[in-house]
């Protein structure tokens, strides 16, 4: 289970072109086992900074995509005569 969660949290979205581990904790899973190497550590303001636009990115790339095939809600007025099926209906009473 912890190597399908590994791969499934490291794979690239198709949508957001990142990764789930980069949009939620700002950086790339370590996927070498080697000792730590000595790195300068990102001052805490910059990794909100970055954080903050990685995912504004992704909330508009998301907006974006689900839109794309959202059709205009219809509005019905008092009076407007519209046709129902009992198609479903029937299957509900049916099942009861």
């Amino acid at each position: 289970m912890a190597t399908t969660e590994f791969i499934f949290n490291d794979k690239i979205h198709t949508v957001i072109k990142l990764s789930l581990f980069k949009i939620n904790y700002g950086k790339e899973l370590r996927m070498d086992f080697k000792i730590r190497k000595k790195r300068k550590y990102v001052k805490v303001e910059e990794f909100l900074k970055e954080m903050k636009k990685i995912h504004k990115e992704v909330k508009v790339t998301l907006k974006i995509y689900t839109n794309e095939n959202r059709k205009e809600v219809v509005k019905y007025k008092m009076g407007d005569r519209i046709l129902l099926s009992i198609k479903k209906l029937r299957e509900v009473h049916e099942t009861l």
